[in-house]
């Protein structure tokens, strides 16, 4: 599925596909300083290439890649089931932007193509199960998009500059 979608780029569309074996090195690359930072995602902070290649690509995931019409790429997201078993009805997706396109609707883009996938695939809600609180630009985007906070965790994400901070659970029907 392949979904174009306006945004605040200068004249770019947002072309959302399938991430191939190709895409690996580029998406490593966005990746590795967003884990590294520590701010966002409850991943070791010094996870090499191949370890956050493993992560973002691993079976049982589908992952996505937002480029613009160019082909550069601006985003990446994967999709899979939260749980197995009884909880496997409910998808669970993990969304990163390059910095250069943050702020351009790249994260709200690949969150509703997310959707679309999720539906396709047979799931029936979404829930994102460690969002941590500080991280208030996804919060609100969450939120924007109607996801409801079903759960706070209290100090369980050791922010490297802000100290212990709470984690959200966050849940959407699809």
């Amino acid at each position: 599925m392949s979904v174009e979608r306006r945004t605040g780029l200068p004249e770019k569309a947002i072309i959302i596909r399938e991430a191939s074996g190709g895409d690996h090195a580029a998406v490593v690359a966005m990746l590795a300083p967003v884990i590294a930072a520590g701010e966002t995602y409850a991943l070791p902070r010094d996870m090499d290439a191949q370890a956050l290649a493993g992560y973002w690509f691993e079976s049982g995931k589908r992952t996505f890649v937002a480029c613009d019409g160019e082909g550069a790429l601006l985003g990446s997201y994967y999709c899979r089931a939260n749980q197995m078993g009884g909880g496997a009805h409910v998808a669970n997706c993990g969304y990163v932007t390059a910095p250069a396109a943050q702020g351009g609707g790249v994260a709200r883009a690949m969150a509703l193509h997310s959707f679309d996938i999720a539906r396709m695939a047979g799931f029936t809600a979404m829930q994102f199960n460690f969002v941590v609180a500080s991280n208030s630009r996804a919060v609100a985007l969450w939120r924007s998009l109607g996801f409801e906070d079903v759960g706070r965790v209290p100090e369980a994400f050791a922010h490297p500059t802000l100290g212990l901070v709470d984690a959200l659970i966050l849940f959407r029907r699809l």
